[in-house]
This record gives C-alpha cells, sequence and structure tokens, in this order.
C-alpha cells in the first residue's frame, strides 16, 4: 500500500499519530478549531467575563499557556482596555506567534508572545492563567508537574482556567460522547473520512483524561476551590481558585 497523507477538513493535512499545528494547521486554525470544538469562542468569551473578578488582584498579569493566535488574551484586553495589565502567550508553534503578534491589540505594549515550551517555563507571580484546551496534549507522565507550577505561580486568591476535552467515564459515555461529537462534525460540515483521518493523527498525541482524573489533578496542586463554569459533550471547562 503506497503512503499518503489525508485530509483533515480545512485543508489540513495529517497522518497517523502525527497531528501538529504546525505549517497548514496554523495557517488554518481559527477557522478549523472554531468549527471542530464545540463552543470555541463562547468558552473564550466565559473567560474573559469571569476574569472581572480577578483582574485587580496584584500583580496584575496574565499567562495564557497554549497562547495559539492570542485570541483569548486579545478577548480579555477588550473587556479590559484600560487595566494596566501585562498579557504574557506562550506556544511551541513559532507561526502561531508569529500570528498572535499581528494581532492588532488595543495596548500593544502590554502585550509579549514567546515561542518556548510551557514544560521548561519559570513563572512569576500571576492573578490569571489560563490554559485552553492546551493540557491534553502534555504527556500524562508530567501533566502534574505543570499543573503543580500553576498553583505555585499564581497570586492567592488569582485563577486559574482550564478547558479541556475529556475522557467518558466509562465505556458507555464514552461511545456516546463519540457519536454525539462524530454528528456535531458532521453537521460542521466535515466528510466522514476527514473525520476519520483527523482521529488517526491525534492517537498518542491528544490524552484527555476524565473529569474525576482532571478533577484529582487540581486538588494534587493544592486547589481546593473548584468550579465547572463550561460543558458540551466531552469538551469542559473548569475555574479554580488558589
Amino acid at each position: 500500500m503506497s503512503y499518503q497523507q489525508n485530509q483533515a477538513g480545512d485543508n489540513i493535512k495529517t497522518d497517523v499519530s502525527s497531528w501538529s499545528f504546525e505549517g497548514d494547521t496554523a495557517k488554518s486554525f481559527e477557522a478549523h478549531i472554531s468549527k471542530s470544538v464545540p463552543g470555541y469562542q463562547e468558552g473564550q468569551s466565559l473567560i474573559a467575563s469571569y476574569s472581572d473578578f480577578f483582574i485587580n488582584l496584584t500583580p496584575q498579569k496574565i499567562y495564557d499557556l497554549g497562547c495559539s493566535t492570542g485570541s483569548l488574551l486579545e478577548k480579555i484586553e477588550a473587556r479590559h482596555p484600560k487595566k494596566p495589565i501585562n498579557y504574557v502567550g506562550f506556544d511551541i508553534v513559532p507561526k502561531m506567534i508569529e500570528i498572535a503578534k499581528k494581532k492588532k491589540f488595543i495596548n500593544p505594549e502590554r502585550f509579549k508572545f514567546e515561542c518556548k515550551d510551557i514544560l521548561s517555563l519559570e513563572l512569576s507571580e500571576a492573578s490569571i492563567i489560563t490554559s485552553y484546551y492546551t493540557l491534553q496534549f502534555i504527556l500524562p507522565s508530567v501533566r502534574q508537574d505543570l499543573v503543580n507550577k500553576i498553583y505555585d505561580s499564581l497570586a492567592w486568591g488569582g485563577a486559574f482556567f482550564i478547558f479541556e476535552k475529556t475522557r467518558g467515564p466509562d465505556g458507555r459515555f464514552q461511545d456516546m460522547n463519540s457519536h454525539v461529537y462524530n454528528e456535531y462534525k458532521l453537521r460542521q460540515g466535515y466528510k466522514p473520512e476527514e473525520i476519520f483521518s483527523k482521529s488517526r493523527s491525534l492517537a498518542g498525541v491528544l490524552e484527555p483524561f476524565s473529569d474525576k482524573g482532571n478533577y484529582d489533578m487540581f486538588q494534587r496542586a493544592g486547589f481546593k476551590d473548584i468550579e465547572y463554569i463550561y460543558t458540551n459533550i466531552s469538551f469542559k471547562g473548569w475555574m479554580c481558585i488558589k
């Protein structure tokens, strides 16, 4: 059988167990992710709204881990344009950082975007840290260490906003969620072969935890005040307050 790459939709080419946000994926990211993740824009808007309760904490600094094109930080600034907040975004994909740096922020001098592996970061104290569908791509063996670092870096009373795709608590619920999610993607216009190709490319790359697995991880890091702020099929969002 001859080798060939497959299409995952939106002009993104894939291969087995090799999903990447480089190249054409970075170029098509905003359109692709908004169609692929239910409520993607809504979730960002929710975080921006909840940020009202934390932006006056000292220091007025927000980290976005896995910032992609900077759209989440853009929404937060648009809500609080007069606040002297320092925004810092990290992403491992150079082309994502290039796109983020070209965005027209209201106060561009308050923004800093760096191409770095978030596992190697030394974070200073911050009032808000966000991880928007990022930790699911971090190896499970080191994920707890990263959440521990996030907890330690938050100011007292600060918030960690995390959104993730999750696994069902057992095989029955996982089957139901997978079925409903595939139906969602078909309604978005993706072809069955594109859905299957992307699923193959994410094998071993995207490793979601169950709801309980995530909750236990937050608690082990030290978080005690944890609240669901979003759920749609298998896509969940939490607010964890230090």
